[in-house]
């Protein structure tokens, strides 16, 4: 079989390959140039970035100098200013995530309003965030105080206040919110930890108790829960499971402060030999625990060895004698919190405080 092709045809298929060439090569030149200008604008920002880097070495270069001769005129003291430069940069690195985390729960907050009022609970919360971080931190607490009124179940705001006032030692206040933040989320072990902590400093032994072993059941073990609970039993006079959680508290933080409540129970037991151990513990974690000393003063005392007295009540120091952790006074045994020793009361919040993030369930 024959075919016949018109010449024409030919013609046609050659300009439209032609065309197609064309096309192509004008492709491919456009993204030479483009790629030509974003390497030169690379070229330029390495350029700028090599200036930077010039000028802050010539900076620091100078800076040091400066540092130095000062310090050969005792002006200032080129150690003592680097332990000052280097807190003051982690208390802004500390200050610029505060800042991210508080946003973060400011939107997570007002993503869970009621529609009710919805407008007017929007402006509290974000007036009150914005005075927290412009300082006004009493101001701002303020507001969201009148926003927690308006939808008091919002369990990201409830514990957000809550947890301020735990952590300045407020633990009547901080109940008030925390209940409502338990009601929400129930199966928080934070929540339950940091209530069961207040609840105990208010004096509502079984309520914590119930609390602080379901913050373990929850898997919020930890040397604030244990320390809280051993505690109570201390208030009840049940020194054999009292020893026992505060065995456990020192497991979950071996700290000197851990050493010394047992070392105080030891003490109240009239087991020396055990108190005298763990109170040396203590005072080889921290040589400055002046309240270690004393109590190490006053068992040796009770047990005639004067000369060991005399040398820890030296070591002491000048300051005023502790008063023992588990005395009871006319009105009771003190207050876990408000009313304990200072230094373990620090303790007790910080590590309750510890990793305190949102976390997913404070959305609901």
């Amino acid at each position: 079989m024959i075919v016949v092709e018109p010449s024409s045809s030919r013609f046609e298929v050659g300009s439209a390959a032609l065309s197609t060439d064309e096309h192509l090569l004008e492709r491919i030149s456009a993204a030479e140039n483009r790629t030509a200008r974003l390497a030169e604008r690379l070229e330029r920002s390495l350029d700028l970035l090599l200036r930077y880097a010039q000028n802050a070495y010539f900076d620091r270069s100078l800076t040091r100098a400066l540092i130095s001769l000062l310090e050969e005129d005792g002006v200032v003291q080129s150690e003592r200013l680097e332990r000052l430069w280097s807190q003051r940069c982690e208390r802004d690195a500390l200050e610029q995530e505060e800042n991210i985390h508080r946003d973060e729960l400011r939107l997570r907050i007002l993503a869970h309003a009621q529609a009710m009022d919805r407008p007017v609970f929007e402006d509290l919360v974000n007036e009150g965030f914005l005075l927290i971080e412009d300082k006004q931190v009493q101001e701002g607490i303020t507001k969201l105080q009148h926003a927690a009124e308006i939808s008091d179940e919002n369990a990201a705001l409830n514990l957000y206040l809550g947890e301020h006032y735990f952590r300045r030692g407020k633990t009547k206040h901080a109940r008030t919110y925390l209940m409502r933040a338990h009601e929400a989320l129930p199966d928080d072990s934070r929540v339950s930890l940091l209530l069961g902590l207040s609840c105990a400093d208010e004096g509502e032994v079984e309520e914590a108790k119930n609390l602080l072993k379901k913050t373990m059941q929850l898997g919020g073990s930890s040397f604030a829960a244990h320390y809280g609970l051993g505690w109570l039993f201390v208030t009840e006079k049940n020194w054999r499971r009292a020893l026992g959680e505060f065995k456990r508290a020192l497991t979950a933080r071996p700290s000197p402060e851990a050493h010394y409540v047992l070392g105080c129970l030891y003490y109240e037991l009239n087991r020396d030999g055990l108190a005298v151990r763990h109170l040396r513990k203590a005072v080889q974690m921290d040589e400055s625990y002046s309240q270690a000393y004393y109590l190490l003063a006053q068992i040796y005392e009770r047990t005639g060895r004067k000369e060991l007295a005399r040398q820890a009540l030296k070591r002491a120091g000048d300051r005023s004698p502790a008063v023992p952790l588990f005395q009871i006074s006319k009105s009771g045994f003190r207050r876990l919190i408000a009313g304990a020793d200072k230094r373990l009361a620090d303790v007790l919040r910080d590590d309750a405080l510890r990793g305190f993030e949102p976390s997913p369930q404070q959305s609901h």
